[in-house]
């Protein structure tokens, strides 16, 4: 049963959130670990999987977070189904597309929101938003990646 390893993950994912998050902040920029992990568990779970963990951990980060319930929600569960879809299209064992994947889901993801908040009348402008923190994140997100896929034991291998 694949029950527990989604609860590991949505547990795991939502406590490296919440306490590591704030301890590696550069210049303001902190990493969506949710995305990492969504991406990660999708690429080797499937779709369905994705979107499932991806609505978990994205209602738990609403929740902590406060501002529209839903909108983590929404936008990690279509990451997590669109990045579960990748491996019908690139070979998921070389490390850039997980790499890659990450840091577009990333960008996606960040659009994404941007784009449910300005049904709220979101007052930042996009341009200042993509190269301020979508970007940034991005890319913090593509370097934990790579640090994820270099271990065997994340990748679900044993050494």
């Amino acid at each position: 049963m694949r029950l527990p390893l989604y609860v590991l993950a949505v547990g795991g994912g939502t406590l490296a959130q919440v306490a590591i998050d704030p301890a590696l902040g550069i210049r303001g920029v902190v990493p969506d670990v949710a995305v990492v992990v969504v991406v990660l568990l999708a690429l080797h779970r499937g779709p369905e999987a994705g979107a499932l963990v991806g609505f978990a951990m994205g209602f738990v980060q609403d929740v902590l977070a406060g501002g529209p319930l839903g909108l983590h929600a929404l936008s990690k569960a279509i990451v997590g189904f669109v990045a579960g879809d990748v491996p019908r299209w690139l070979l998921v064992s070389q490390p850039v597309v997980p790499v890659g994947t990450a840091f577009l889901a990333t960008l996606f993801d960040g659009v994404l929101r941007f784009g449910l908040l300005q049904l709220f009348h979101y007052p930042v402008p996009f341009g200042e938003l993509l190269s301020g923190v979508i970007l940034p994140q991005a890319g913090y997100n593509a370097v934990l990646t790579t640090v994820a896929v270099a271990f065997p034991v994340v990748r679900g291998r044993r050494p």
